[in-house]
């Protein structure tokens, strides 16, 4: 395995000064330890897309090669700033992308992961090539030292962006205490213990969308123990897109339709609030703690935004924030008595139980079971 404190050195070593990115679960400890080695030259930005636009902008003031991170998932959202701009057919921006690669390919087979990964791992290497990037692989037996400097001449040399695609469990652990990235406090609730406060109080019959991550798989637990799982689409992936799906199905139906997100995954695209807004029947609820919690507890680029003023500026017309249950509970009453959309952040604490489990069923199933509910049961 490679030593995460030997990717820093090798970084210094190579004047590398500049490094942004989106949290992955590949990438966990050395998130870690790019937030204590490298501090304010670290950028956690809001979605991929927009790391791509930092380095950009760091290059042409510095002239040196800047990282970006990002799981494989994120490509869709760097294809258009890399080929429009970063391009050697453009402003050639020399930069190195390091991939997590979720769903990946070893030896002509796709190793076991998420359903939501086998179409990327599938497709990942294609679209590099699509998009004109060179790349190498990162394994557990890789000389980081020396596959890192030889991508760093091939960017200099081509004025583009070249990229260094990472295994699963190819760093070792890291030296930090993950424990200070989980301090709680008292005066919040966890997101679990506020999601089910909320789902005791919402009707059956309003149909709930859920972004990805923790709070899917805690949702998840809660419809199976309390047989209400017809009701829910899981937003396995897609993050950022829950609300726009939500307000998909708002757009057609009458009745009141739930959906509920988390800080890091309403930042990716925070403009589509402005058309959810404009959906009457529309409850947004996001549960805000501070930390992209299902890839390590890492902080947010939005960290201490409050969401609520941002949403009323954006056109829903009732918007609130709480952090404990009696807020909550008199926020939801009147939530759902207001024939306006509905914009809800919750402040909880980060963290969540080890022992969660993921959904069990073929995601197809899921959704013919969601499906038959909008049809027949929804309001």
């Amino acid at each position: 395995m490679i030593k995460i404190d030997e990717i820093t050195k090798v970084f210094r070593k190579n004047d590398i000064e500049f490094i942004s990115g989106v949290p992955d679960s590949i990438f966990k400890d050395l998130c870690l330890e790019f937030e204590k080695s490298f501090k304010r030259k670290h950028i956690v930005a809001a979605n991929e897309g927009s790391s791509i636009g930092l380095a950009i902008g760091y290059h042409l003031v510095s002239n040196k090669i800047p990282i970006v991170y990002l799981q494989n998932s994120g490509l869709g959202n760097i294809i258009n700033p890399i080929a429009s701009l970063a391009s050697s057919k453009v402003y050639k921006i020399p930069m190195i992308l390091i991939i997590g690669w979720r769903g990946e390919i070893k030896r002509n087979k796709q190793l076991s992961d998420e359903p939501q990964h086998k179409d990327q791992g599938m497709i990942t290497t294609s679209m590099l090539k699509t998009i004109n990037i060179k790349y190498k692989i990162l394994n557990k037996k890789t000389n980081f030292k020396y596959i890192f400097s030889s991508l760093k001449r091939e960017a200099i040399k081509s004025s583009k962006p070249v990229a260094l695609l990472v295994r699963k469990n190819v760093f070792n652990n890291s030296i930090h205490d993950k424990k200070k990235f989980l301090k709680k406090n008292k005066k919040f609730f966890s997101r679990e213990e506020a999601l089910i406060a909320l789902m005791r109080k919402i009707p059956k019959k309003i149909p709930k969308i859920s972004t990805t991550g923790m709070l899917s798989r805690e949702l998840n637990e809660f419809n199976l123990i309390n047989n209400v799982e017809k009701n829910t689409f899981m937003c396995v992936g897609g993050m950022g897109h829950a609300i726009s799906i939500a307000a998909g199905i708002a757009s057609k139906k009458k009745g009141k339709v739930l959906c509920l997100d988390g800080d890091g995954a309403i930042t990716m695209h925070l403009g589509a609030l402005s058309t959810s807004a404009k959906m009457n029947n529309i409850i947004h609820v996001v549960f805000n703690n501070d930390s992209h919690d299902s890839v390590g507890g890492q902080k947010t680029a939005s960290s201490g935004v409050e969401y609520y003023k941002i949403a009323k500026q954006l056109g829903y017309k009732y918007s609130k924030r709480v952090n404990d249950k009696k807020g909550l509970d008199l926020a939801i009453m009147n939530i759902l008595k207001n024939k306006k959309s509905s914009f809800l952040e919750i402040i909880c604490n980060k963290g969540n139980r080890f022992d969660l489990s993921r959904p069990k069923k073929n995601m197809l199933i899921y959704k013919k079971i969601f499906q038959k509910f909008l049809k027949y049961e929804a309001k």
